[in-house]
């Protein structure tokens, strides 16, 4: 892929060693402040071009941005059949970490879909990232990966963006560590946006209130109109939601 020179491929490893892949876009008047954003369940980093757009988007605004791929996933390292939640946060832990050696001292995160559960979990437990962004995030983690799967000798297979994926049974296990509207509640006073579609087909809408209701202020809960859970026509509005946000605490209050 050829990248414009405002976008240089990086590397970083996780805490298992798997060499991680990403991309860091760095605008012309970047003041060190950072968005590292995070792809859904069997995505990748470029998000299909999208994710590539949105963070020249943000550059407007002079932010910065890292897409990586998790473990397994894209351009990284890793087997896809080990994934699980706790790794995936490992593996944003490492690039939050990864960020702060690169100088980046106002790190915000955000992740669509299994990716927003990743973020509001990692940011529970470490305070790296002074604000988090969830679109399209399933709270009851449990309940929708079971109805999505089903057993198949000593794996699991699941219904992906890239049809029929198959996982150990140590992914559901892995699920059950976690309570995602509890680590919602532990990100305050740190703000909190989610996006969500009030169509969403896989991610009831229910999920994004159930998130909501039990985070702390500072919150805000933005409804996109007719969006599903790709948001296939409402990207601009989603973007917009984001770039508000983002300048109403890139300073801190």
């Amino acid at each position: 892929m050829l990248l414009p020179s405002s976008w240089q491929k990086v590397f970083f490893h996780n805490s298992r060693g798997n060499r991680i892949a990403g991309l860091l876009y760095t605008p012309p008047a970047s003041v060190k402040k950072i968005v590292v954003v995070c792809h859904g369940f069997t995505g990748s980093k470029e998000g299909g071009g999208k994710a590539l757009e949105m963070a020249e988007e943000l550059g407007k605004q002079a932010w910065s941005a890292l897409l990586f791929d998790f473990a397994g996933c894209g351009e990284s390292e890793g087997d896809f059949e080990d994934l699980t939640l706790t790794r995936q946060i490992d593996d944003l832990s490492c690039a939050l970490a990864w960020c702060k050696q690169k100088g980046f001292f106002r790190i915000f995160t955000l992740g669509r879909s299994f990716g927003g559960t990743t973020v509001i979990c990692q940011a529970a437990r470490d305070n790296t990232a002074v604000g988090v962004c969830a679109w399209a995030a399933p709270a009851r983690l449990t309940e929708l990966f079971t109805g999505l799967s089903f057993e198949e000798g000593d794996k699991i297979a699941l219904s992906g963006e890239k049809g029929i994926v198959y996982l150990k049974k140590s992914f559901l296990e892995d699920l059950q560590k976690y309570d995602v509207a509890g680590a919602a509640a532990r990100i305050s006073p740190r703000p909190l946006l989610i996006v969500h579609g009030t169509h969403d087909e896989l991610v009831s809408p229910a999920e994004a209130k159930i998130i909501y209701q039990s985070a702390a202020e500072p919150k805000q809960l933005v409804w996109i109109k007719q969006g599903d859970h790709q948001f296939t026509r409402h990207y601009p509005e989603v973007w917009q939601a984001v770039r508000k946000w983002l300048a109403k605490w890139e300073g801190g209050e």
